[in-house]
């Protein structure tokens, strides 16, 4: 509570900051406009006085104040916007006259001219535009703007990839250590069924306990990998997605048909990390199941196209709605009102991070179903 509120006094003030100084630089702004057209005004006067004035003290004063204008671009045309003099604007090499053409235009639309009569028949116009300062003054709150916008983008991403960062590290620190303490009763336990085994080996239950013991085994076996560079096997792919599957079949409804298909007759042989990849299918099952209320079909097919592996996992569940495609990836997302959501999270890490390779839904149908898909380099694509 306490940080969600920093952040918003922070924002806040952040705003204000920006806001005052943009009202405080428009109202600098605008006087120094004000202050530029009397300049402007005065230095048409000394234009006008200059030629109609005979005294020479007069007129060395009168070219001190024209000169004086260093940093406002002038025109000076007559009647018919015909260039007589400039200042203070770069001359182009070509096209000189519909340079100045446009610059007038440019001029008129920005401020008013000011007109310098000598006589009944000789009227000119002094045309002119901002400053180059005027001009930095009135941008300089939106480059602020923008400057405080990426200063504040980058903090935030810098906080929460140093934040997220953080969380795999207890991620990863936890995953290790109940790997580490699940390992001593599991090697307890082994121990034991082996001398139950020994004593009454025609005793079935023993064999079936020994199969779940082995089946911590794998899953610490698992959570100990996390965080770490798996160790990568060439491995018949279909016959690692049978054992995925009958294991979960094994363990769910007769309801619940799951079928493999492979479009190669062939082993297709892939680089996999075995125990987290079955994790991977095993998750995808059981969300398909769940999404089933535990009565359907499943349908994992197989297919190679290019250097690429490609893995369907299809159900007739409940659907997912397309607007949530990449939210289940997402840390806590989940339909269930029991468990973290970690499920696909982990699923995807172990894919992109661990395999390189790509998993994302490939279509979904509300109350239709959906599939699931994953790509997978092929062993001859890694050589």
């Amino acid at each position: 509570m306490f940080n969600h509120n920093f952040k918003l006094i922070f924002t806040i003030a952040g705003i204000a900051i920006v806001v005052g100084s943009t009202i405080f630089t428009n109202r600098l702004a605008n006087s120094l406009s004000v202050e530029e057209q009397k300049k402007i005004e005065i230095w048409a006067e000394a234009t006008r006085q200059l030629v109609v004035t005979e005294s020479e003290t007069y007129t060395d004063f009168m070219f001190s104040i024209i000169e004086g204008n260093n940093t406002i671009p002038v025109i000076i045309a007559d009647a018919n916007d015909s260039l007589l003099n400039f200042r203070n604007i770069k001359e182009p090499a070509v096209n000189r006259e519909a340079f100045f053409a446009k610059k007038i235009i440019s001029f008129k639309a920005k401020n008013q001219a000011i007109e310098i009569l000598f006589d009944d028949n000789n009227i000119q116009y002094i045309y002119y535009d901002d400053s180059l300062l005027l001009k930095q003054l009135y941008y300089f709150p939106y480059i602020q703007f923008a400057v405080i916008v990426i200063f504040l983008l980058l903090a935030y991403l810098v906080f929460t990839s140093s934040k997220r960062a953080e969380q795999n590290r207890v991620w990863v620190g936890l995953s290790k250590e109940t790997a580490h303490q699940l390992g001593t009763p599991i090697s307890s336990l082994l121990a034991w069924t082996s001398l139950l085994g020994e004593r009454y080996p025609d005793d079935n239950y023993i064999s079936e306990m020994q199969k779940d013991i082995e089946r911590l085994n794998t899953i610490a076996d698992r959570f100990s990998k996390i965080g770490s560079t798996p160790d990568l096997q060439s491995v018949n792919l279909n016959q690692t997605l049978t054992q995925a599957a009958t294991y979960v079949a094994n363990r769910s409804s007769h309801k619940v048909k799951i079928d493999i298909k492979s479009a190669n007759e062939n082993a297709v042989l892939v680089n996999l990390n075995v125990p987290l990849f079955e994790w991977v299918i095993e998750n995808l099952c059981k969300n398909a199941i769940d999404a089933m209320n535990g009565v359907g079909q499943i349908e994992i097919s197989t297919k190679a196209k290019d250097n690429d592996v490609i893995i369907d996992v299809k159900d007739n569940g409940k659907g997912i709605d397309r607007r949530k495609f990449k939210t289940v990836f997402k840390p806590g997302f989940t339909t269930k009102k029991r468990g973290w959501g970690l499920g696909l999270s982990l699923a995807k890490r172990i894919i992109e991070e661990y395999h390189h390779g790509k998993i994302f839904v490939k279509s979904s149908e509300i109350n239709a179903g959906t599939t699931f898909r994953i790509v997978l380099k092929s062993q001859n694509a890694n050589k």
